[in-house]
């Protein structure tokens, strides 16, 4: 489309990258997205983030004071349920990215996470906290009831549910209010999902402090409220949005178009492959697939391009070049190239969510060991996760104003640091911080005067290590959000976003399991082992230092994965999406 393309009823340009109004119509630019959508979608987002830690941070409390879970009960439940929200996050991928879009199945998954988290303030308020104000540090709750605990259980994963089917598409919703092809819209774009992770974590900074505090003494049904109320919030901005957002069609089931090629190019293995643009594909839009930009031609992974060579067989019988399970077009085996392309820097980013968890677990229970007082006023060890979120808000403010100036001029990048170039800085951050963590552990047990005794080494001393991670994930998360988002193709972009959740994920299951080999290699009859029950007969510190080690061994195999990662080269001549990723 020529850039000076109108829309006739409006008399003001079009945005060009295929992004439409509520109508079907091409989106005109005056009247739809940019920041006044994007920013009701980051409010949105940051509403919905209190909701979500404001039930989620205190849960496992709630587990043992009021439902009188024994510790390892409570903390397999809970990783159970981490763990399925981000798996729920692939599902919501599939479903915006095949059928519904982005809007409405981020409409349709709110819903029904504000319902979970009613039922589950009903269900607390009636059923579960008896007497009124249990479930404090000294007030015990009566058993549960089972109609209270299957209430719990129910709410507590629709909650999940809706969450994690919400987080992938909400992230490529609001990218999408930004024309990729318009130099001014892209540089928002590229803005948007720094703010986005900003959005994230001043959302839980309020859940974090306020509502943890109210919990903890006993106001659960009170936090439960005002987390509903958060959500039914973010749901109204949500919709008062609707009619200036910009959309994109869904494409249909990626899964059936990338299994096509497989075949297609099974079927034809001795084919002679010719050169790329004698390959199969089809003048303007695939009628087969809607709303996916055509893509060019790569020489990476040529076996593939047999799914879209076209053999004298069918060429003589036009049954055959019909069907999409013999024949493919170049943009459906550039699809499936770009999502294997991508993988190898997915599975570099795992090492770093498995850092990233020790935040919650290993970090809080080191601290619990140590001098938590300062004059007369107690830290809770978990509290001091609230250093990681300021260091991310001060960071993000850091990185744009100051970082970003800097390394443009000296890279020559607008940018500064490119995703793939951030993504490393981020691990080598992570590296550090569990080196850090590693240091200040062998001080902590240099100051044990008792093995059933906290040490006398101040809390304080792990305000680095949290400092360092909140760093690293500005480097780290952002970047993977804006790389697998820009790269991923049109038909699965929300399945890109999920890619990031899908990580965090499997770094929690990964950090389980590595926990577990290392109790097992390390404990015996005489043996305490590096991780027991009473850290003061441990040796935490060479658990961090043996994720200081994965984490160099990780980085060593993501630069030359990175280095050599080709872009995605969309026709038309836009190289947006190929010159950011590179190395």
């Amino acid at each position: 489309m020529d850039p000076t393309t109108v829309d006739s009823k409006w008399m003001s340009p079009v945005t060009e990258d295929g992004s439409m109004d509520r109508r079907g119509k091409p989106a005109v630019k005056a009247t739809t997205g940019r920041w006044r959508s994007a920013i009701l979608l980051l409010a949105n987002y940051g509403l919905v983030t209190c909701a979500f830690f404001g039930v989620g941070v205190n849960l496992v409390v709630f587990l043992r004071r009021v439902l009188h879970q024994d510790n390892a009960e409570a903390a397999n439940n809970i990783s159970k349920w981490t763990g399925t929200v981000y798996i729920f996050s692939l599902i919501g991928a599939f479903l915006s990215d095949s059928y519904w879009g982005r809007y409405i199945t981020c409409a349709i998954f709110q819903i029904i996470y504000v319902t979970g988290l009613v039922i589950l303030s009903l269900a607390s308020w009636f059923l579960l906290v008896n007497p009124t104000g249990c479930g404090g540090v000294n007030s015990r709750c009566d058993e549960p009831s089972a109609p209270g605990v299957a209430l719990f259980y129910l709410s507590t994963y629709m909650i999940a549910f809706g969450n994690g089917g919400y987080q992938p598409s909400i992230a490529t919703f609001g990218s999408d209010q930004f024309d990729e092809t318009d130099p001014e819209e892209a540089r928002s774009k590229v803005a948007f999902f720094t703010y986005f992770y900003l959005a994230l974590n001043v959302g839980s900074l309020f859940s974090n402090t306020v509502l943890v505090y109210y919990e903890d003494s006993g106001r659960w049904v009170m936090g439960f409220w005002v987390s509903a109320a958060a959500a039914a919030l973010a749901l109204v901005l949500f919709l008062l949005g609707t009619p200036n957002y910009r959309h994109f069609k869904p494409s249909g089931n990626p899964l059936t178009r990338i299994a096509q090629v497989l075949v297609a190019a099974s079927r034809k293995w001795r084919a002679e492959v010719p050169r790329g643009e004698l390959l199969h594909e089809v003048e303007g839009e695939d009628p087969k697939v809607s709303g996916i930009r055509r893509i060019l031609h790569s020489d990476e992974l040529r076996f593939f391009d047999r799914a879209a060579t076209v053999t004298e067989e069918e060429r003589s019988t036009p049954e055959r070049m019909e069907d999409p399970w013999r024949l493919c077009t170049v943009t459906q085996v550039e699809e499936v190239k770009c999502i294997l392309r991508m993988l190898p820097i997915w599975l570099c980013t795992i090492v770093y969510s498995v850092v990233f968890t020790q935040m919650a677990s290993l970090f809080v229970e080191q601290g619990a060991t140590m001098n938590t007082t300062i004059g007369s006023f107690r830290i809770p060890a978990a509290s001091m996760s609230l250093f990681d979120i300021l260091s991310v808000l001060v960071f993000i403010a850091v990185y744009r104003r100051a970082l970003v100036p800097a390394m443009a001029r000296v890279s020559g990048n607008p940018r500064g640091l490119t995703e793939l170039q951030r993504m490393g800085v981020g691990l080598v951050i992570g590296m550090a911080a569990m080196v850090v963590a590693g240091v200040v552990e062998v001080e902590r047990l240099r100051r044990v005067a008792a093995p059933d005794q906290p040490s006398s080494l101040s809390v304080l001393w792990q305000v680095p290590q949290y400092a360092l991670i909140g760093a690293s994930e500005v480097f780290m998360y952002v970047g993977q959000l804006e790389f697998f988002n820009g790269q991923a193709p049109d038909g699965v972009k929300s399945f890109g976003s999920a890619l990031c959740m899908a990580s965090i994920s499997l770094g929690n299951y990964v950090s389980i399991m590595l926990v577990s080999v290392v109790t097992s290699l390390t404990a015996g009859e005489r043996r305490p082992g590096w991780i027991p029950g009473n850290l003061n007969s441990g040796h935490l510190d060479r658990f961090y230092f043996l994720l200081a080690v994965l984490s160099l061994v990780d980085l060593a195999v993501y630069i030359p994965c990175a280095v050599w990662y080709k872009g995605i080269r969309l026709d038309g001549g836009d190289e947006v999406r190929k010159a950011s990723a590179h190395v």
